[in-house]
């Protein structure tokens, strides 16, 4: 899918809003990309399932709990390829497991996330997975805020595939 089409579908659901916001990380932002909006609109999460289909390979899929968990389960069913959760913590009861799901030693994984912000919380996925056992190279993001994901992500051996940057995002903004 082109930027722009995506770009047209996450302002259509709401997900792209203007104002003062306070981040996950602390910082503070003139715009704000609702998740939950994009997630939430099934015209919206299908065109992002679709076009992240288009970009894997023979990988298994992971979602960062919980943000990305309806990212990697719509992108599941698009690209008929398995997916695992990510988890920030163990759980403290049941299996205790961080990774949720069918992981085999070696397996490819591409990381699927919502939004990129530092990078920090992709970057602790593919950390857990990478403890797992799972070979992982690569995050898929909707968007890329471009505030040191990238950067971070690529310290670490890993590169971050944007469908959306913040560039594209506020280049038509009014």
């Amino acid at each position: 899918m082109e930027t722009g089409r995506l770009i047209t579908l996450l302002r259509k659901a709401d997900a792209v809003r203007f104002g003062e916001f306070e981040l996950a990380h602390g910082g503070t932002s003139d715009y704000y990309v609702d998740k939950y909006r994009f997630e939430t609109d099934p015209t919206c999460l299908s065109a992002i399932a679709q076009t992240f289909a288009e970009r894997i390979d023979d990988e298994t899929l992971a979602g960062v709990a919980l943000g990305a968990v309806p990212l990697a389960a719509a992108t599941s069913v698009a690209a008929d390829r398995p997916y695992v959760i990510a988890r920030k913590e163990a759980k403290s009861h049941g299996t205790a497991n961080r990774i949720e799901g069918s992981l085999a030693d070696g397996d490819r994984v591409v990381v699927l996330e919502d939004i990129a912000t530092t990078g920090q919380s992709a970057l602790d996925a593919v950390q857990a997975l990478r403890e797992a056992g799972a070979v992982v190279e690569r995050v898929l993001v909707v968007v890329d805020r471009q505030e040191g994901a990238s950067e971070l992500l690529a310290d670490n051996g890993i590169d971050l595939d944007a469908l959306v940057t913040a560039s594209d995002l506020l280049g038509g903004r009014e």
